[in-house]
């Protein structure tokens, strides 16, 4: 019984000192943010591409990668390559922004250096991003995809079937009718 007010009372420690971690790097997060806005100025780009792919794989300059943490550098970064003015540049983005922003189209954005801090307009308005499916909505979606699968798979055996019994009936009845 102690073992169980002993396991209670580290599972309880944890959870506070992890709220006070939260709140902290929510903190943090915040100061960066508003410290990226002040700085950003209003850009129209055009953008050629978007994607997602490892930082060192992005084609930043290598200084920009020395600056980044080292866990950092492995992880997935939010890409886009856009022309801005005359010259094409490799942007990174803020994940909202990069869900809004479309491809091929010209944009405003809030740009700060070589981060896209916020998508403001496009010719033609940005679109919301397609709202996520759940898991579930997933989950049936694959089942229907399925069941149409082996719907249309069974109606083309029956075709091959009578196809088959076709084609025996008709060397059956040459053979018996060798004139003909």
């Amino acid at each position: 019984m102690w073992w169980l007010l002993i396991v209670l009372v580290v599972v309880v420690g944890i959870f506070i000192g992890l709220s006070f971690l939260g709140k902290k790097l929510q903190k943090k997060q915040e100061a960066t943010e508003s410290q990226a806005r002040e700085g950003a100025k209003p850009v129209s780009i055009f953008v050629i591409e978007k994607k997602r792919v490892r930082m060192r794989d992005a084609g930043f300059p290598q200084i920009v990668l020395d600056q980044t943490p080292k866990f950092f550098r492995r992880s997935k970064v939010a890409v886009v390559r856009a022309k801005v003015g005359p010259q094409i540049a490799i942007l990174m983005c803020d994940e909202k922004a990069f869900a809004l922003i479309p491809e091929k189209k010209e944009v405003k954005v809030l740009l700060n250096g070589i981060y896209i801090v916020e998508a403001k307009s496009a010719r033609g308005g940005l679109l919301p991003p397609p709202a996520k499916k759940g898991f579930m909505a997933r989950l049936k979606d694959k089942a229907a995809g399925g069941q149409e699968a082996a719907a249309a798979k069974a109606k083309e055996k029956e075709a091959k079937k009578a196809a088959k019994a076709k084609e025996k009936e008709a060397k059956k009845a040459a053979k018996q009718d060798p004139k003909a």
